[in-house]
């Protein structure tokens, strides 16, 4: 059995991830967030739901202790927010992070496309490069996760790049990335100790097709 502990569990990648959980007995899913009525009407049968916001170290070590895997998937002030889980995982011997940023925090998107993310996007940059280099300099086991322009398609449909290369399609669904963060659930030294970009095939362009 592997435990695993969801930090911002409403979030709409992080609600697809519990969704395809239903199908793995084998995980056993802790959802940690500041308000669970946020869940709505997701199906969180026979997961375990804490009440608690991540800048908490106290309640956040609470959360950890007895976890394998620590899935983060959060907004707001993410480089201090990714400082207390690295600082807490650390502490509580808890090793493997699967952590969601974004596109370009590594300058790896080429061509027009870079030059409208940056444009989009520039201001938001900064705190996630900040939280991948804490990351990447801890003692832990990560995944880094940056997903290009999410949409809401009912699909599974998706290719990764790795740091140091260049990112290709401009889009990719919520629920891509949630298959996506699932098959490293699944099989932890997947991406071990690596930074993934995430595309749907055949969406390269000057920008998303949505825009």
């Amino acid at each position: 059995m592997t435990n695993v502990l969801i930090l911002g569990a409403s979030g709409q990648i992080a609600r697809h991830v519990i969704s395809f959980l239903h199908d793995h007995p084998s995980i056993r899913t802790t959802l940690f967030l500041r308000d669970a009525g946020k869940l709505g009407d997701l199906d969180i049968s026979g997961m375990r739901v804490i009440e608690g916001d991540v800048a908490d170290r106290a309640a956040l070590a609470e959360a950890m202790a007895g976890q394998d895997i620590v899935y983060a998937n959060l907004a707001g002030p993410v480089d201090a927010l990714a400082r207390t889980i690295v600082e807490v995982m650390e502490e509580t011997g808890v090793k493997r992070l699967i952590f969601i940023t974004t596109l370009g925090i590594y300058d790896e998107v080429p061509g027009a496309f870079g030059a409208w993310n940056n444009a989009m996007i520039g201001e938001d940059i900064p705190p996630y490069r900040r939280a991948a280099d804490l990351i990447e300099g801890s003692g832990l086991d990560y995944t880094i996760v940056r997903p290009a322009w999410l949409t809401d398609a009912d699909e599974v449909s998706y290719e990764t790049t790795q740091k140091g290369e260049a990112f290709k399609g401009t889009e990719v669904s919520r629920r891509s990335v949630a298959a996506f963060v699932v098959s490293v659930l699944e099989n932890p030294t997947l991406a071990s100790r690596g930074s993934v970009g995430v595309d749907k095939p055949g969406t390269e362009g000057d920008k998303p097709a949505f825009y």
